[in-house]
């Protein structure tokens, strides 16, 4: 059977597929297997939606078998960690629906996984994820501990807080039927096969020393997890290794540009509109413009247009302004061009497959470059000269 997939894995791959919307006319040059597109609604839980379709990935790279991973088995869990972290620096760390790319490695390997069909994490009368009512629950709960009335903790506020996240999410049960066995989260988590010390975090920033780590510091980070930090033309290096190589990659990045269109599927850095080569009637209305109006102009795409050039220097200084900032998680699924032969990636989202590419869109090298936070990447994705230097073995 893995075979066979595999057969037709590779067939597909040469077959080129044109997408043309809003003037852009992408082929897919290079498409890596990849699970379904999930649809994360009205939850903050990007990073776990990303996270869990990027093992599931692995599963199926490894495997040839197709998954669907609860991803509120793995939300449950960060919730009750990062709660006990919340109280224990009282209230002086987030606490927020958001995560990191880390998340879903840390709770795999300190508590398991478990399958959809045995935890889907509806039991609040709701047929999609809506966690703003939860959110604000949990928080409010904490919050009313961490006044600490009696001058020391009760013995029962964890209890209590588990209790919210039953009501909301359903109790985890200590064993599961899937395809026929009997399971636990860790035993179903261990029979898959993947070793989370494979995952290797990997980041592009110069207030920190490249080839050594450190914790992004963006408040989602609750993990204060650790980074490996290369020079950002390695780290796009990494990434087209991965998918040259058949792996998908998960990616954090800001989505909050102007340039962002998931809509019509796509996501570019085009650059900033000036008057200096207008002339005519195009100048005389150019004058007669707002700033707002002029800003505007910038993103009135319609097609490819000249883009900014992303230099280690200038991506720094986005970070360092909170231009670039932690918005979302998404997976690399692949590669492809417009129809002027510019190269993008391909990017699976997490927001339902109601959108022009059915839940996929086209990010160009730019905007990767520019604003990229960071990406988890399989070890064997790696090459083996920026490996050594990461001291990767």
């Amino acid at each position: 059977m893995a075979a066979a997939v595999a057969f037709s894995m590779s067939a597909d791959d040469k077959k080129e597929k044109t997408d043309s919307v809003g003037g852009f006319r992408f082929v897919d040059v290079k498409v890596n297997p990849t699970s379904s597109v999930k649809d994360q609604n009205k939850s903050g839980t990007c990073w776990c939606f990303a996270g869990t379709t990027y093992f599931e990935d692995e599963i199926l790279h490894n495997k040839g078998k197709e998954m669907d991973l609860s991803e509120m088995y793995t939300v449950r869990q960060c919730y009750l960690d990062k709660a006990d972290k919340y109280i224990r620096t009282n209230g002086n760390v987030n606490f927020a629906q958001g995560g990191s790319i880390l998340d879903v490695p840390y709770v795999w390997k300190r508590y398991g996984a478990m399958p959809e069909e045995a935890y889907a994490g509806l039991n609040y009368g709701e047929d999609k994820h809506s966690h703003y009512e939860m959110a604000a629950v949990l928080k409010a709960y904490l919050d009313a501990v961490n006044r600490n009335p009696n001058k020391r903790l009760s013995t029962a506020w964890k209890k209590g807080f588990e209790a919210i996240l039953d009501a909301y999410l359903g109790e985890v049960p200590e064993t599961f039927v899937y395809e026929g066995v009997t399971y636990t989260p860790r035993s179903f988590a261990d029979a898959q096969g993947l070793k989370m010390d494979d995952y290797i975090p990997v980041t592009s920033f110069t207030h920190h020393p490249f080839y050594e780590t450190f914790p992004v510091e963006v408040a989602d980070n609750w993990l204060w997890g650790q980074y490996y930090n290369v020079p950002m033309e390695e780290m796009k290096a990494i990434v087209d290794n991965a998918i040259d190589n058949g792996y998908t990659l998960v990616w954090a990045a800001d989505v909050s540009e102007g340039g962002f269109n998931w809509q019509k599927g796509y996501a570019v850095m085009p650059k900033a509109v000036t008057g200096d080569k207008l002339e005519g009637t195009e100048l005389a209305r150019w004058v007669h413009m707002s700033d707002k109006e002029r800003a505007a102009k910038q993103f009135q795409i319609n097609g490819p247009a000249d883009e900014i050039e992303v230099t280690q220097e200038s991506r720094q200084n986005m970070f360092d302004r909170q231009e670039t900032t932690d918005d979302h998680g998404m997976v690399i699924v692949g590669r492809a061009k417009d129809q002027d032969g510019n190269m993008y990636y391909k990017v699976k989202n997490s927001w339902d497959t109601n959108q022009v590419y059915d839940g996929f869109f086209y990010v160009s090298e730019p905007y990767f470059l520019s604003k990229t936070l960071n990406v988890l990447v399989n070890r064997n994705a790696i090459p083996k000269d920026i490996a050594k230097k990461m001291n990767i073995k």
